[in-house]
């Protein structure tokens, strides 16, 4: 083959090539799975969500949560009603759970002494069962109330579909006869990954300062009692090693037979914080790492495939509501338009040029769907929800969205006395004028029909 004809068929194949480079792009965004029962992820401060398997049925969370339990510990310092340095009392069944064999904890004694700091950090970062144990009694009394209040917590944030039946996690054959009325020996707490995700997003949003507990790596707990503990963190993503990510603080794991291995994960990178959601890990038998193999394969997936971009709408008409009625203005109607930018999330294969519009409007300011007039221009009158067409993933709460401020591009003046009076008129002309035609055409078509009916009659008699 000579040079010539040798070019031609390099920039084919070259073609080709950027070409398939394209579509695996695009094939991997879209068609990108965990090896989990349930796979969740979002954006943390605007609650995009980046993916979804299975991420709508409550499952088992096992440890996971204590992140509930963490948020009303945090809660209650916040609204002083206990303390960071305050002294927690340990009950009998709080000591006795802190020993059973085989669950994640740190040992407890009755009469030593151990503050609010203390079990916090145990529970987050050893997942210390009877240390959620001890801080629900401090907060509430008992546990059975602070599970009440958890569920209430959860109700506040719309999590309806949860069931949460104990502060730890842990399944009801480890509690005995301290299991929540109603519930079964082998209940467990169960969630979905995207109330996993919701629960954390609201966590790390309210009380930051969870995430300086979280990546604490290795600490000893309670070095001036009889029974001081070394604490090892779980998540080994915080470990040098194969594991090991740079970015990630957080947050909490779960582990028991029903739940399976579980992580709820979060990570910090180029200004931006993912959270992410593995439940039951379906490599766990082969690898003790499996629920941190995938959560790191979604924080690239999220990182890699998702960016924001400013999307040039102002000034523009929502395609669903273009124009509104004026009342008692000189013009029937006026021009509406989105007022600002809106920054979206976007997936690389997703056409940014390709967008949905939801209009909601300010009712208090319409009376039978339309304004009256004067109307100013620039008014603003409701809002604009915008989302990518190809987009059907959503925010993880419904109140969650890129919208922008819906106004009016033109003033309308209001119409002079005389023009409304001959609208009045005109409108009384017209209605009389329906109503003539209407009674008329009700006369003829009994005219009609009457006449039918003796020409019916008189051609029987003659026949």
């Amino acid at each position: 083959m000579n040079k010539k004809n040798r070019f031609p068929l390099i920039l084919v194949v070259l073609v080709l090539f950027f070409q398939s480079l394209i579509g695996i792009t695009a094939q991997a965004a879209d068609e990108f799975t965990v090896k989990a029962d349930a796979g969740f992820a979002i954006d943390a401060d605007s609650g995009k969500v980046f993916f979804n398997q299975n991420g709508d049925t409550p499952k088992g969370i096992a440890s996971i949560t204590k992140t509930i339990t963490a948020y009303l510990v945090l809660d209650a310092i916040k609204q002083q009603k206990i303390t960071w340095e305050q002294e927690v009392p340990i009950s009998a069944y709080a000591e006795k759970l802190s020993t059973v064999p085989d669950l994640s904890n740190v040992t407890l004694v009755q009469g030593q002494k151990y503050t609010v700091r203390d079990l916090f950090e145990a529970l987050i970062v050893q997942s210390a069962n009877a240390c959620a144990v001890a801080l629900a009694e401090l907060i509430a009394g008992n546990e059975h109330t602070f599970v009440d209040q958890m569920r209430e917590q959860l109700i506040k944030w719309d999590i309806k579909d949860a069931t949460i039946i104990n502060s730890s996690g842990l399944s009801n054959v480890f509690l005995e006869d301290q299991i929540y009325p109603g519930t079964q020996k082998n209940d467990e707490n169960l969630m979905s990954a995207r109330d996993v995700a919701i629960v954390a997003q609201h966590l790390i949003k309210d009380f930051p300062e969870v995430l300086e507990v979280s990546k604490i790596k290795e600490k000893k707990f309670a070095p001036n009692t009889t029974h001081p503990d070394e604490m090892k963190n779980w998540n080994v993503m915080l470990f040098d090693g194969p594991n090991y990510k740079a970015g990630v603080d957080g947050l909490k794991t779960g582990t028991t037979d029903l739940a399976g291995a579980c992580f709820v994960g979060t990570i910090q990178k180029d200004g931006r914080r993912v959270i992410t959601v593995i439940l039951k890990a379906t490599d766990q038998e082969k690898d003790e790492n499996a629920r941190y193999v995938e959560t790191s394969k979604l924080m690239d997936y999220c990182l890699n495939n998702w960016s924001q971009q400013d999307i040039m709408v102002a000034g523009q008409a929502p395609s669903d509501q273009k124009e509104l009625a004026v009342t008692d203005g000189k013009q029937k109607t006026v021009p509406l338009a989105m007022e600002s930018t809106v920054r979206l999330w976007i997936r690389k294969d997703m056409d940014p040029k390709n967008l949905t519009f939801k209009t909601t409007l300010n009712h208090s300011l319409l009376d039978n769907a339309a304004i009256s007039a004067p109307v100013y221009k620039s008014e603003k009158i409701g809002h604009v929800t915008v989302s990518l067409t190809q987009d059907t993933l959503g925010y993880v709460q419904a109140n969650e969205g890129a919208s922008t401020e819906l106004i009016t591009t033109k003033a309308v003046e209001k119409a002079s006395t005389s023009e409304l009076i001959w609208r009045k008129v005109v409108h009384s002309a017209n209605s009389i004028w329906k109503v003539t035609a209407q009674t008329a055409n009700s006369i003829w078509q009994v005219i009609v029909q009457t006449a039918d009916s003796v020409w019916q009659k008189t051609t029987q008699l003659f026949n």
